[in-house]
């Protein structure tokens, strides 16, 4: 016993006294994510060889700019659909050549550059809410004039935005080479890597590791939406090979209900032949060929659950099985989420989102205050070559970038490291032809880091823009430090004039999203059973409403995740409360899995659930969810739900119970 006192008070003098707090350890926590080899390739060539060329034609300046497009290109590079490669950056090259020609137009003059400016930001920001591919063009429209307004330029005023462009375009050439060969390559790897992430969910069900696993299918089965409707709304008719490919997609939504079904309540398909059939599926969606499903050998089923299982499992096999020259129609190919509206139904409602949207100008006016502010303190205050300040605020107050404190926090420790390599750079490398080799190096890394975390890219990123701007400016090694206050200056104005001045952004609306979703669960329950419970029969299509309701919640809740996510990485009190939260977000989604699962084994057989206890489980997650938004912490409920211990609802029943008995750390 002495032994063990005296080595908790060892432990306690070796820990030290001043440790950083626990959300900017989880910022600084490098993401884990693999390399992506092509795009590092892309990104060392679309740098590199513009610099080149323009010191091979004696005009480096020129080069710099068609840099500093491609670096543009190589950010917004995202997409794995070369269809939506040359939506995803051509569009923001647009809108990049735009925001230059504005910044040029009103460089050196003063206040008035700091009314165009400001004006751009509420622009920017407003249009920025749409989407991603419109956040990127925003983020392009409003560093673009930033640069041209801080920057000198090669007259006359076109030919800054046609240089930039040209570095956009040549890296969307790059991006597009293997279209030719590998057209449809990027959907077939998509859908493939949902069924084998489909395969890992069966091979986790009865285990802890199930959670985990159906987050990923999720994950991929999102994905993999995004990417074929995407695609799908760029035809005016149907792509059979696109139509095939979605139907096989949508043949895994009853297997991953299957699979709710069968973590809880499966014997038979929990056995490793399952999950080694859905990996025999993914081959075949993985090579393209169609035909050659081997034969299935499936374990005798032994319940509702086992049987669901088995029928999903053949459907699947008989789609992904059928010849090239079958008719693709009888696959039930109509999305579960609801096919993308027509282009002027989208143009629309787009309009209506920036021009309506509360939200839309909150945040446009968060930006231009924060813009106008940078853009009068660098006026007033002689700071040189002082766009950066604005630069930083516009990279800082991202929306869909994360926490806006811990992005400011971040934004200056990534900096400071972008800072010191451009230093070593600048100051030991000799300005000429060693800029190529450098860029080479440095542009890998963006790509190569950026997906581990928002410091690792803004580290990555800094040095490539202090080389590129030294080729217009030409200050060499005295261009560093000024960076690094430029930064410290930005971030200190988004800090007070982005976050502080606006309670929204630190009192998160976290219980509210959650709220959101409870409320959806309540409503999938009464989707699910609303019919029998009445002792009413089920109106044809109610299975497919079922479905879409399904599809939907998981993605919200995925949403959810991702916001608690970021709150995670606020301060307090934002972040405290975002963990004490976080179990309730864990329950949400069980009990979506537990009424997937009790829906599933009554199709199969299972005997309905009784009307009451359908009505005693809604109210319980209404009542919930209206604690949810009535109360800034979590207030424990004991409560009771009756009914049949051997029924199909009884673990929905105890998800329910659990949910409501999660209690809050301060409580």
């Amino acid at each position: 016993m002495g032994d063990t006192v005296g080595s908790r008070a060892d432990a306690r003098k070796r820990q030290p006294l001043i440790s950083p707090p626990e959300w900017l350890i989880r910022g600084l926590r490098p993401q884990p994510a693999p390399i992506p080899r092509a795009a590092v390739v892309r990104a060392s060539i679309a740098l590199a060889a513009p610099l080149a060329v323009g010191l091979a034609v004696g005009q480096p300046q020129y080069g710099a700019l068609v840099a500093m497009g491609a670096l543009s290109g190589v950010i917004g590079d995202t997409a794995d659909a070369y269809r939506m490669r040359i939506f995803n950056i051509a569009v923001p090259q647009c809108f990049g050549a735009l925001g230059v020609m504005l910044g040029t137009l009103v460089y050196g003059d003063g206040w008035t550059a700091v009314a165009v400016l400001t004006l751009v930001a509420l622009v920017s920001g407003m249009i920025s809410t749409i989407g991603a591919v419109a956040s990127v063009s925003g983020l392009l429209l409003l560093l673009n004039s930033v640069v041209g307004a801080g920057l000198p330029m090669p007259g006359p005023w076109w030919k800054a935005p046609l240089l930039l462009s040209l570095g956009g375009l040549f890296v969307l050439v790059l991006a597009l080479l293997g279209w030719p060969l590998r057209a449809r390559a990027p959907e077939r790897t998509a859908v493939a890597a949902t069924y084998r992430a489909a395969a890992e969910l069966l091979a986790a069900a009865g285990t802890t590791a199930y959670d985990v696993r159906r987050q990923a299918v999720t994950a991929s089965l999102n994905a993999s939406y995004d990417l074929i409707l995407a695609r799908r709304a760029h035809y005016h008719g149907r792509s059979t090979s696109m139509v095939r490919l979605l139907g096989r997609l949508n043949v895994l939504v009853p297997l991953i209900e299957a699979a709710a079904a069968a973590h809880l309540h499966g014997r038979a398909s929990r056995r490793p032949e399952i999950a080694a059939a859905v990996r025999d599926l993914a081959d075949v969606v993985a090579s393209g060929r169609s035909g050659a499903v081997p034969d299935l050998v499936l374990p005798e089923p032994e319940g509702p659950a086992d049987r669901a299982m088995n029928a999903a499992l053949r459907h699947a096999a008989t789609v992904v099985g059928e010849s090239d020259t079958d008719d693709p129609d009888h696959y039930g190919a109509d999305d579960r989420l609801g096919r993308p509206a027509a282009l002027g139904v989208r143009a629309r409602r787009a309009a209506a989102t920036v021009l309506l949207s509360p939200a839309s100008w909150r945040y446009g006016l968060r930006l231009a205050l924060c813009i106008g502010l940078a853009q009068v303190l660098v006026s007033v205050v002689s700071v040189p070559r002082s766009y950066w300040v604005a630069l930083t605020v516009t990279f800082v107050l991202k929306p869909d970038f994360g926490s806006v404190f811990s992005r400011a926090v971040l934004r200056a420790l990534g900096t400071a490291v972008g800072v010191l390599t451009a230093a070593l750079v600048l100051g030991v490398v000799p300005r000429g032809w060693w800029d190529v080799p450098v860029m080479v190096v440095l542009a890998a890394l963006i790509p190569a880091v950026s997906a581990n975390g928002y410091a690792f890219q803004t580290a990555a990123i800094t040095p490539v823009i202090l080389l590129i701007s030294d080729q217009l400016n030409h200050l060499g090694f005295h261009l560093v430090l000024p960076r690094l206050l430029d930064s410290l200056i930005g971030c200190g104005i988004t800090l007070v004039a982005g976050y502080l001045l606006w309670p929204e952004s630190w009192h998160t609306r976290i219980g509210d999203r959650l709220a959101i979703a409870v409320e959806e669960s309540a409503r999938y329950v009464e989707c699910a059973f609303g019919g029998e419970a009445a002792d009413v029969p089920s109106p044809p299509g109610d299975h497919n409403d079922r479905a879409r309701l399904r599809r939907r919640l998981y993605r919200d809740l995925s949403v959810v995740r991702t916001e608690f996510q970021r709150a995670l990485t606020e301060p307090p009190p934002t972040g405290k409360r975002a963990a004490a939260w976080w179990p309730l977000v864990v329950a949400a989604e069980r009990i979506v899995d537990a009424t997937t699962a009790a829906r599933v084994r009554v199709d199969h057989g299972a005997r309905p659930p009784a009307p009451d206890e359908v009505r005693a489980v809604t109210r319980e997650l209404r009542e919930l969810a209206h604690g949810l938004r009535s109360s800034p912490t979590l207030v424990q409920v004991e409560t009771r739900i009756e009914g049949d211990d051997e029924g199909v609802l009884a673990p929905l029943r105890q998800e329910v119970v659990a949910a409501r008995e999660i209690a809050s750390p301060q409580r």
